[in-house]
């Protein structure tokens, strides 16, 4: 098996598939309300990162971090169901973490839901600390809040 991750464009057959299959399983979960999601239109401008996950070429997961106010949000962190527990979704937060520290940005923040209990494992193992909501989000009893300190990486390789 051979795990590729690189920035991609969501607007791709195979990548807007994860990407409904994604809005498909967050709906399951949560009422509208505490449903956070970015369209294709947004995951293509100019201030998001998006990037896809390929198991021996075939799209398997997905993940975007939005850079805004010198920080960068992690959204739309997916693997398919049938790839799961390979690493992939590690994989992806560790790519799009190391993409935003070589952008300079010294902090990622997330917001996931309360039913989702590998993702919030997955993030605690990643270092990433709960803290208040941030940005445009209000408190919401199905909502929990990350953060993360990276090491910015200056335009030469050298920790900033």
């Amino acid at each position: 098996m051979s795990v590729q991750i690189a920035l991609e464009r969501p607007d791709q057959p195979a990548v807007e598939a994860l990407i409904q299959a994604l809005d498909a399983y967050q709906q399951a979960l949560y009422p509208d309300e505490s449903n956070h999601l970015l369209d294709i239109a947004h995951l293509t401008s100019a201030d998001t990162l998006f990037c896809v996950a390929r198991v021996d070429g075939q799209a398997a997961g997905c993940g975007a971090a939005v850079i805004r106010d010198g920080m960068g949000e992690i959204k739309r962190m997916y693997v398919d169901p049938t790839q799961r527990g390979l690493g992939i979704g590690r994989a992806i937060l560790q790519f799009l973490e190391g993409e935003l520290a070589g952008r300079g940005v010294e902090w990622a923040r997330l917001e996931t839901g309360i039913h989702q209990p590998q993702a919030l494992a997955l993030y605690a193992r990643l270092g990433y600390r709960e803290i208040g909501p941030f940005g445009d989000y209000t408190p919401d009893p199905l909502s929990i809040f990350f953060e993360k300190q990276l090491v910015p990486i200056s335009r030469n390789g050298a920790s900033a």
